[in-house]
């Protein structure tokens, strides 16, 4: 006998629709799945047979088959034990109820030894995106029932177990489904805010103009100064989230298994501050399932590389197209995936200090991370220099000024010079550029004094 019913898989951060098919018959007793299956799923065999041995439904010694379709695309995870078992049942003669229409519900669930219904990551983007291709009914495990509800219009029903999931299929008990709300959430634990901030009036003037156009943002300065502190604390003046906003970076958190059970809706903007030592891969995504990297976790909010020069050359260089296109492409033998990477980069590094303003670079050996940083300063800022003429000098003369090429100006006079340009302010202890994208133009300088 065949049955089948629908579930749902993640590619990238959108959601496909799976069907699952299950034909029980006679023949030599044995367990078959096929469908383009990772072990993860070619593993859902022994978890199914054992939690419908242990939920007190009788499994004949018959030949089972089930396949996962379209067979062209990769499946990954758990979330399809329960619909697979759901499925076997039906073959065997369970009879859904007539309210149930079982072709516009997913199911969606991971299955324990002992029947128990587990919950599975990435529930928001395919009921997000199943919904918009007819399916309004849905079957989840109930700490992603919060998850789920966010999407308008979908029916959302818990489960805790596969014989309540079955029970409720054939109509012997009844649930009422969970209601819609937003349940806003926050990423940061710490409360942190940008009026805790004394002093440093340009330097938060400054921030306040890079929050408010999106622009990114390259901090140098001694040790101590608040850079970190500056950075961690920018989230809090940027404009607010929309609601489809949110939801994108939700479906982030959720494909990586970042959204506890009892999470709702993130509304602040994510802040990333991934470690020096992160390679390519961690950075903008990938692996033999593809997921999100670090660029796409602080899509609409703020990437922050904290000791910028100690990054690896080649993880900064991969950092160049996804700002360019606010998305990163991956290709794999069996799909391509995209990932969204619209975020606002923040950059710090110790290197402008008045100490090394004051003396050039040979009578300061102890600086190396500077010294071998410079060039690829002037090639990673080279479009700057292509702006009008008297910006581009003012842009020029710090850098080279920086290195000890030029004797620094008396304080005057490099005050009301840099006051003539209107692009420009005098800061107390940090250089800051902000930029259209790290390689675009500059709209503020912020010179280090």
């Amino acid at each position: 006998m065949f049955n089948k019913v629908s579930s749902s898989a993640v590619m990238g951060i959108d959601g496909v629709v799976i069907q699952v098919e299950a034909d029980v018959s006679d023949g030599l007793p044995m367990f078959s799945m096929v469908g383009c299956l990772s072990p993860s799923v070619r593993e859902a065999g022994e978890r199914v047979r054992t939690a419908l041995k242990n939920s007190d439904f009788y499994l004949p010694p018959k030949r089972i088959t089930v396949n996962l379709s379209p067979g062209n695309i990769k499946k990954y995870g758990t979330g399809f034990d329960l619909p697979i078992a759901v499925a076997i049942l039906l073959c065997m003669g369970i009879t859904p109820e007539e309210n149930v229409r079982l072709d516009k519900t997913l199911i969606i669930g991971e299955l324990g030894l002992n029947g128990m219904v587990k919950p599975v990551n990435g529930i928001l983007p395919m009921i997000y995106d199943c919904h918009e291709l007819g399916y309004d009914t849905c079957i989840v495990p109930c700490e992603n029932m919060k998850e789920a509800a966010l999407v308008e219009g979908m029916k959302v029903f818990g489960v805790e177990s596969l014989k309540q999931a079955v029970d409720f299929i054939t109509g012997i008990s009844s649930m009422e489904s969970y209601k819609f709300g937003y349940e806003y959430d926050i990423l940061q634990k710490g409360k942190l805010d940008f009026s805790e901030i004394k002093g440093q009036e340009s330097i938060k003037r400054g921030m306040e103009i890079a929050a408010a156009g999106f622009h990114n943002v390259l901090m140098a300065g001694a040790a101590g100064a608040g850079k970190s502190m500056i950075a961690k604390r920018l989230p809090t003046i940027m404009p607010k989230m929309t609601f489809e906003e949110s939801v994108q970076v939700t479906k982030i958190y959720s494909i990586n298994g970042m959204l506890n059970s009892g999470r709702g809706l993130i509304c602040d903007r994510p802040f990333r501050s991934p470690h020096h030592t992160i390679t390519g891969r961690a950075l903008i995504g990938g692996g033999v399932n593809p997921r999100p990297g670090e660029v796409s976790m602080a899509h609409n909010g703020v990437l922050f590389l904290d000791e910028m020069p100690e990054f690896n050359k080649n993880v900064l260089e991969v950092l160049r197209q996804p700002i360019e296109d606010r998305k990163v492409s991956l290709s794999r033998v069996n799909a391509s995936y995209v990932f969204p990477s619209d975020f606002m980069l923040v950059a710090a590094m110790n290197i402008a200090t008045t100490k090394l303003i004051q003396c050039g670079i040979a009578e300061m050996p102890e600086n190396k991370a500077f010294h071998g940083f410079c060039g690829f300063i002037f090639s990673f800022f080279k479009p700057f220099f292509l702006l009008r003429e008297q910006l581009r000098f003012l842009i020029l003369h710090h850098f080279l000024t920086i290195a000890g090429i030029v004797k620094r100006y008396k304080l005057s006079k490099l005050r009301t010079v840099y006051s003539d340009c209107s692009d420009c302010i005098i800061a107390g202890n940090l250089l800051f550029l902000c930029s259209q994208t790290l390689v675009g133009h500059c709209n503020v300088i912020l010179s280090h004094l």
